[in-house]
């Protein structure tokens, strides 16, 4: 990975329901995020470090930002996409069936540096499961790769 490259992996977990496709998005934590709706949603994610397998990393951070382990299956590999910001995601498919009101992610230190200090809060604070059109409507601004993955 070249140096100061932002990639990140992660998995969209789908089910079937409502006649339809639902999919699970989760929205970031944090005060920078708290009254942002439009354009906030993603699926969950986290970065690769060098040396890490992306499909590792995805099962990690789906784990990490929903409290449960990601579904064991066939996975679709569905490419990447480069976010408005320039961060490259990488992502794959699973079919499962997660009760949004359950999931529960890790934390991060957030805030300025003493005297007022960090504060802790969760890196994801609430997932939703979406019909397509749905979830469409509410994710982070991306462009499909030209790199034919």
């Amino acid at each position: 990975m070249a140096k100061g490259s932002r990639r990140s992996a992660g998995i969209l977990l789908y089910r079937a329901a409502n006649g339809g496709i639902e999919v699970l998005l989760a929205h970031p934590g944090g005060p920078v995020w708290a009254k942002r709706h439009a354009g906030a949603w993603s699926i969950p994610k986290g970065e690769i470090e060098e040396g890490e397998e992306p499909w590792d990393v995805a099962r990690r951070e789906f784990e990490e930002e929903t409290g449960h382990p990601a579904p064991n299956g066939a996975s679709i590999e569905l490419g990447e996409i480069t976010q408005k910001g320039g961060k490259v995601v990488v992502a794959w498919a699973l079919e499962g069936d997660l009760d949004p009101a359950t999931a529960h992610s890790n934390t991060f230190q957030f805030g300025a540096a003493p005297p007022t200090g960090h504060q802790k809060g969760p890196r994801v604070d609430t997932c939703a499961s979406l019909s397509s059109p749905t979830g469409a409507s509410i994710t982070v601004a991306a462009r499909a790769s030209t790199s034919g993955t």
